[in-house]
């Protein structure tokens, strides 16, 4: 493997320059949680067995803490099924980058988290393990905690979202594809960060889509979010997605120029925030609104410029998301035969075995869930003659314009698209530069639903779908997305802002949901 280091992420706050080391009392803390509490969270499906002790693991800036990995992430000790049938009791025979780069840094690999099927979920309920259960039980209630209130952690990650918030483990690795990082975090409470796509290696990622995949992390501070992002954050030549190491100094540079600007003591003068008004849609809970209002106040009197911003193309981007997530799918799942890998039905006595596409459907029919055969049958048809332009080129040109849209709103040039030449004449400082450095708005329509008990139908497949409103936008346009708590809605339970940069500039999403938490953690001791 070879690597590209950057520079690493440094807090604005002191306490996020505290590195975690392993102790013996912490990790029996960890093992605790994970006896007490995984029953009623769903939150594992394999745990391991490595006879490598926490403590003996390499010494490193995570010194034998626990790091969990969602299913669809290989790991060579541990099986990777996906929370599919279709690859049940699959154990890949190496480790996937990430991984690697967290054992080699010292880490301890707890177990794998269960998720919605191959990641496509907003809720955590299409698991052949079934779903997971929030953790999170709300001040006011009585109730033992075995006993609280089921409702969704959020998918598709939202096994590694709960073991966090559980304090099952230090840190979660999960993917994120169209918000299935962000969307979990913000119903449990914690940090969820969506890399830039291309910054942290997708090898050994099992796809959904290529095109969307993002590796990322949770943790219940930015500042351990930032200290596992510096560990990843490295070119992997294995990963054909990877951004190469030239684009990632450019980003780094001028994404530095722009925080010079407003850091430092904590204020925030020089720092312009942008509100869209899209990301308000109708859907959108009365309950999540106040903490956010709070928060863009208090962001405001540290000197911050908050300036509200349109992206005309958000509309569309759901719509576009599912088109071509489901196109990518559909290709990437074609290798789930029976034959090579992965369960495998024997086809029924008196079936036609002369063609090899009815012996696969046996598998797939018995092995693929029904939200993963829906999206299957989605993609195929988008990718069909009759429909290709209609639906996937269509849906290419609107992920073109969301990308100009975000580039037209931020201050910082994205490097990607802006020619080398361009570049040296950017000038933060200057008064005529026009956009944002950041944009800020709701991760969620709402407050963690409700667990609706199998077979019901209180709400629509429409809705599901809803959740996803506020995150797609920045997967399409491959941005840095970071979901940070910033208290509870009117029903007590956690509500959680995004913070977006412009491709490359995870260090000052970072930077800011840091100042974000800090505001928090203020608020609270009030």
């Amino acid at each position: 493997m070879s690597v590209c280091a950057r520079a690493p992420f440094r807090g604005l706050l002191k306490k996020s320059a505290t590195s975690r080391t392993f102790s013996p009392n912490a990790g029996s803390t960890y093992q605790q949680a994970i006896e007490s509490k995984n029953k009623s969270t769903n939150a594992f499906v394999y745990l391991s067995n490595s006879d490598t002790p926490p403590a003996q693991c390499s010494e490193g800036p995570l010194h034998g803490l626990p790091i969990a990995i969602k299913d669809n992430i290989c790991t060579a000790e541990l099986p990777t099924t996906c929370s599919s049938g279709v690859l049940q009791e699959f154990t890949s025979p190496f480790d996937a980058t990430v991984v690697e780069l967290l054992k080699q840094a010292g880490g301890f690999i707890t177990g794998k988290t269960n998720c919605d099927e191959f990641g496509m979920g907003s809720l955590n309920t299409h698991s052949i393990y079934g779903p997971v259960v929030n953790p999170f039980q709300p001040s006011s209630s009585t109730a033992p905690w075995d006993d609280r209130e089921r409702r969704s952690a959020g998918g598709s990650s939202g096994g590694s979202a709960a073991a966090v918030a559980a304090g099952m483990c230090y840190a979660a690795l999960g993917t994120d594809t169209g918000g299935s990082v962000r969307l979990p975090a913000s119903y449990c409470g914690v940090v969820g960060l969506k890399p830039s796509y291309g910054i942290v290696s997708r090898w050994g990622v099992i796809s959904y889509s290529d095109s969307l995949d993002c590796v990322g992390i949770l943790a219940k501070r930015v500042s351990d979010v930032g200290n596992i992002f510096n560990i990843l954050a490295k070119y992997d030549e294995k990963d054909l997605t990877a951004a190469r190491p030239c684009s990632r100094r450019k980003a780094e540079s001028v994404c530095r120029e722009a925080m010079d600007r407003w850091k430092g003591k904590g204020k925030l003068k020089g720092l312009r925030i942008g509100v869209p008004k899209e990301y308000f849609p109708s859907p959108l809970s009365p309950t999540v609104l106040a903490p956010l209002r709070t928060l863009l106040s208090s962001l405001s009197s540290l000197g911050a410029t908050l300036v509200p911003v349109s992206l005309p193309a958000t509309p569309y981007a759901l719509s576009a998301y599912y088109v071509i997530a489901c196109a990518e799918a559909s290709s990437n799942l074609g290798r789930y035969d029976g034959v090579r890998y992965g369960t495998r039905v024997e086809p029924p006595p008196g079936s036609d075995l002369r063609r090899t596409a009815d012996v696969y459907a046996h598998t797939r029919t018995k092995g693929f869930g029904r939200e993963v055969q829906k999206r299957i049958l989605l993609g195929t048809y988008a990718l069909t003659a009759d429909a290709f332009d209609n639906y996937f080129l269509q849906a290419q040109r609107v992920r073109k314009l969301i990308k100009q849209d975000f580039d037209k709103t931020f201050k910082i040039p994205n490097v990607l698209s802006t020619p080398s030449s361009l570049l040296p004449d950017f000038d933060a400082t200057s008064p005529t530069t026009s956009g944002v450095d950041v944009l800020i708005h709701p991760q969620a329509i709402r407050t963690a639903p409700p667990l609706s008990p199998p077979d019901s139908k209180s709400e629509s497949e429409l809705d599901v779908y809803v959740q996803d409103v506020l995150t797609v936008p920045a997967s399409l346009a491959g941005l840095p997305a970071m979901s940070v708590p910033v208290g509870e809605g009117e029903d007590g339970w956690p509500v959680g802002v995004s913070v977006v940069g412009q491709w490359g500039c995870d260090e000052m999403v970072l930077r800011v949901g840091e100042v974000v938490e800090g505001l928090v953690d203020e608020a609270r001791r009030c």
